[in-house]
């Protein structure tokens, strides 16, 4: 075996030394390849898109509470029911106040008939009822009294009926109980306690934020395409319905909400509250033009230049730019369609 190495030592060497130098060739070229990037000069539609982010909410939400303290005395509904507008859901025991009401009544049929008998007193002296003016001073203020006390009666009667009212509950609007937080009755409540929430699923929106560099771009009627991250297949188109003319409350930074409305292609209820996306709105387009990625464009010493591959060689070439349309640049001038710029290697 060393005979054998000894006589075919400098075929070997040489067998060697040849695969070293492929080796680094490879491994060079393919270094060079890798930091060397390469991009077309395109030409084309160029649209700038602007896109920002939010969740889903209702126009429609109500949280309902009773007015007054006292015993729950019925529920009607269940997190998840339907309910139609003007639908009864809770009611307090309401046997105190008919009975404050009934008094009351008595109480105004009482003064009724003592303002009745006043007046038929000073009819018998002759006097017309209506005919105030012949009366002394003493005898209208007691006409006047007897009127006023009924008056007072009458009111009482009103806002005890009001209490009889306000011991049950009713919804504003139609959609979906989100909220029981007290479902069973029997219990003592006070107004904060016991409390319903409804919200409408006819009346979702997209509520989406923008800063304020980016609400200036934006116009209500425009339209936009928005995909929500429950349903990253589903394109939704809509448009801007309304943009509040004061900052969002409770944000950091200053912020304006864009109340987005979507076409329902899934189904209201496939959607919930607090479903988070982005909507992309078009707020400006250029026509045939031509342009390369950003990043390709250099500057020096006041000036703009690029790197084109020309036989084989990167050649810098002077060019003048226009608008920066989402990471592409518009070239106005100094490069071709279908041109190689690179990006050398720094």
């Amino acid at each position: 075996m060393l005979k054998f190495l000894k006589k075919r030592f400098k075929l070997i060497v040489i067998l060697a030394v040849i695969a070293a130098l492929t080796l680094l060739y490879t491994s060079r070229s393919r270094a060079q390849q890798k930091k060397e990037e390469t991009a077309k000069v395109k030409t084309g539609k160029l649209e700038e898109v602007l896109t920002i982010s939010g969740t889903i909410d209702a126009e429609e939400k109500a949280t309902l509470r009773f007015q007054t303290s006292g015993r729950l005395a019925w529920i009607g509904v269940k997190e998840g029911d339907m309910v139609e507008k003007y639908q009864g859901i809770a009611s307090l025991d309401k046997r105190d106040v008919e009975k404050n009401l009934k008094k009351k009544m008595l109480s105004y049929m009482n003064e009724r008939w003592d303002f009745e008998q006043s007046h038929d007193d000073y009819d018998i002296r002759g006097r017309p009822i209506n005919d105030i003016g012949e009366l002394t001073v003493e005898e209208r203020r007691i006409l006047e009294k007897a009127q006023f006390d009924l008056d007072s009666t009458v009111l009482d009667v009103e806002i005890q009926n009001l209490a009889v009212e306000y011991a049950n509950l009713w919804t504003p609007i139609a959609g979906i109980v989100t909220k029981v937080a007290i479902p069973f009755a029997g219990m003592n409540i006070t107004p904060a306690l016991a409390e319903f929430e409804i919200i409408n699923p006819s009346s979702i929106y997209f509520s989406a934020i923008a800063d304020e560099t980016e609400v200036t771009q934006l116009k209500e009627n425009l339209a936009g395409a928005l995909i929500l991250d429950a349903f990253p297949d589903n394109n939704l188109t809509g448009i801007i319905d309304r943009i509040s003319f004061v900052p969002k409350a409770g944000e950091t930074g200053t912020v304006y909400e864009v109340k987005f409305k979507f076409r329902n292609t899934i189904g209201s209820n496939n959607y919930r509250i607090g479903m988070a996306g982005d909507v992309d709105f078009i707020v400006g387009s250029i026509d045939k033009a031509v342009f390369i990625p950003t990043k390709f464009v250099q500057e020096e010493d006041s000036r703009t230049f690029v790197f084109v591959k020309r036989q084989g060689k990167n050649e810098k070439v002077m060019i003048k730019t226009g608008e920066e349309i989402n990471g592409d640049t518009v070239i106005l001038s100094g490069l071709k369609v279908n041109e190689t710029v690179v990006l050398p290697e720094k």
